[in-house]
C-alpha cells in the first residue's frame, strides 16, 4: 500500500527571484507537497500522533518560504531538506513550487515552476 500525505496549492507571498523588484515587492507562490509516509497505524488508531500532521508540514513550508532565495531550485532543495529532517519516516515525495506572476516582459504566462521528486 502506498500512503501519501498531500498539501495542495498552498498560496504564499514570498521574496524569491533574481530581479531586485521580486526581492523587494515579492510574488505569490503556489506550493504543492506530497510525502510518502507510513500512516497505517494512524488508520487503525485514529490518533494524530501516529501520522504526519499536515498542519505542522504547512508551518514548515511557511518558515522555509520566508527566507528569500534567488532560485526556486534552492527553495525546493531547502524544503526537501527540512521535511526529511523534521519527518525522518518520509520515504519519498514531490514538491512543486510555482511563481504565479513571473516578471517576464510581453508574455501572458500563468506561472513558472520547479518540481522535485524523490
Amino acid at each position: 500500500m502506498t500512503t501519501v500525505i498531500e498539501v495542495n496549492n498552498l498560496l504564499l507571498t514570498a521574496h524569491h527571484g533574481v530581479m531586485p523588484q521580486e526581492r523587494t515587492v515579492g510574488n505569490i507562490f503556489d506550493i504543492t507537497v506530497h510525502v510518502h509516509y507510513p500512516f497505517e497505524q494512524a488508520m487503525r488508531s485514529d490518533d494524530v500522533n501516529h501520522t504526519l500532521n499536515y498542519a505542522i508540514l504547512v508551518d514548515l513550508v511557511k518558515e522555509v518560504m520566508s527566507v528569500p532565495s534567488f532560485l526556486l531550485e534552492n527553495v525546493v532543495y531547502r524544503l526537501r531538506k527540512r521535511i526529511l529532517a523534521e519527518f525522518p519516516e518520509v520515504r519519498g515525495g514531490m514538491i512543486r513550487l510555482a511563481k504565479l506572476n513571473p516578471p517576464i516582459p510581453s508574455s501572458q504566462l500563468g506561472s513558472v515552476a520547479v518540481k522535485i521528486q524523490w
